[in-house]
């Protein structure tokens, strides 16, 4: 199994492993696997998370060098639960049982033991550049805390971000995990990863640990094969699965893991104000710009980078708009969608949650659904209990963040204020 570029599906190829630790492809691009496969004969669910998740992945790593570490990669990295809210059909996908509470905790300890392990035979160190709109730096700094031959630069925006975040991304040590406040927006902070990769100064001892990563997408289709299975199997029916997007990563996993023969209906993008995938299905013309500071805030994308991998995915704007569908949910519709829930159902979401239910109340109420629940609503406790009337429980996993002294720098959206 071999990784090509977005930008030349022709060019040289690279084990999955490889593609990891590049992070970005040398010409810019993005990796994408060469070919979608089916899902091993051997997946099976009965034997454990960390066990599924080794057969989801396997095929992708054939012939790779860690190939033989792949069973004990998913153990280390899979150690949480992973819930599904039943509600007659109009299910709910609980991602956020992990150490920072969020759906990001799934890739960004996967890919922390993987690349761990291969610079460990390199004996190497490499440095993890991050851009986050909130809950992918906490999930990295976390998971990358535990490792021995990798140290991480977390950037994010200033005024960005939520209290509870704030917290989860400044607590670190400075040292192994530091942290950057950048005086811009979140694609200010991604093109400052960006331009540092093409640093020929820089690059040979970076790597990425965002969604433009390889590796820490492909362990995101864990939870949909896991999820379309069950509902399959309880509802008779497959379900129409309704994802919170903003980098279009998560999104993009949901989308390989129907190829591989996941039991997925229609797949729907749910936005915050950031409309850019919305206008491309209206216009085919995809126009990034600057991203919209919303309740939603991890959603804040104006130019999401993983685009890049569903055009690769769908190269004619027909078949994109006849596979995609994007709808988005101002920040008074979050509002009211938290509420209604809660009224109605005892059930309290976040506000990006609530961006995919407010989706599925107005176009697919009479659908088969589950809406990807992609953050802990404690994290952003400001917004949500106001509307709900009542505090939320703070898991502990998060507690233990909060009231930690600040270890942060403020710098300008210049990547070279970074080394």
């Amino acid at each position: 199994m071999k990784f090509v570029s977005t930008r030349d599906k022709e060019g040289k190829k690279y084990s999955f492993t490889e593609a990891a630790l590049k992070g970005l492809a040398p010409d810019g691009g993005l990796f994408i696997p060469e070919e979608i496969p089916s899902l091993s004969d051997e997946y099976t669910q009965e034997k454990g998370l960390a066990y599924e998740a080794y057969t989801i992945l396997k095929p992708f790593f054939s012939g790779d060098e860690s190939e033989g570490d792949l069973l004990s990669i998913c153990k280390k990295a899979f150690s949480f639960p992973l819930s599904m809210h039943s509600d007659g059909g109009k299910d709910t996908l609980e991602l956020y049982y992990g150490p920072t509470c969020s759906f990001k905790d799934f890739g960004a300890r996967f890919l922390a033991f993987l690349m761990d392990g291969a610079l460990k035979r390199r004996g190497e160190r490499k440095t993890i550049l991050v851009a986050t709109s909130g809950d992918t730096g906490s999930a990295v700094a976390s998971a990358f805390y535990e490792t021995e031959m990798l140290d991480v630069k977390l950037l994010f925006p200033k005024d960005g971000v939520s209290g509870r975040q704030r917290s989860q991304l400044t607590c670190w040590d400075g040292e192994k995990v530091s942290s950057f406040e950048v005086e811009g927006t979140f694609d200010d902070c991604q093109k400052m990863v960006k331009d540092a990769f093409m640093d020929a100064r820089y690059s040979s001892s970076l790597s990425s640990a965002n969604s433009i990563n390889i590796g820490r997408l492909m362990p995101q289709m864990i939870y949909y094969v896991h999820s379309s299975f069950l509902y399959e199997a309880k509802y008779g029916v497959k379900p129409v699965v309704i994802v919170p997007s903003g980098n279009v990563g998560n999104v993009t996993a949901c989308y390989y893991a129907k190829a591989m023969g996941a039991p997925i209906g229609k797949i729907v993008i749910a936005t915050n104000a950031n409309r850019s995938i919305e206008d491309y299905i209206a216009s085919g013309k995809f126009t990034p710009r600057k991203s919209i500071h919303t309740l939603a805030n991890a959603m804040d994308v104006g130019a999401p980078s993983n685009m890049e991998r569903l055009f690769a995915f769908y190269p004619e704007y027909d078949e994109f708009k006849k596979n995609v569908k994007a709808y988005y949910a101002m920040d008074d519709k979050i509002r009211q969608t938290i509420k209604e829930v809660w009224e109605e159902k005892g059930y309290v979401i976040c506000p990006h949650t609530a961006c995919g239910e407010f989706v599925r109340r107005n176009w697919y109420k009479d659908d088969p659904t589950i809406v990807v629940a992609t953050a802990h609503p404690a994290k952003f406790e400001t917004i949500v209990e106001p509307l709900v009337g009542k505090s939320v429980a703070v898991p502990e996993s998060l507690y233990s963040m909060l009231g930690k002294e600040e270890n942060v720098k403020t710098i300008s959206p210049d990547y070279t204020k970074l080394f």
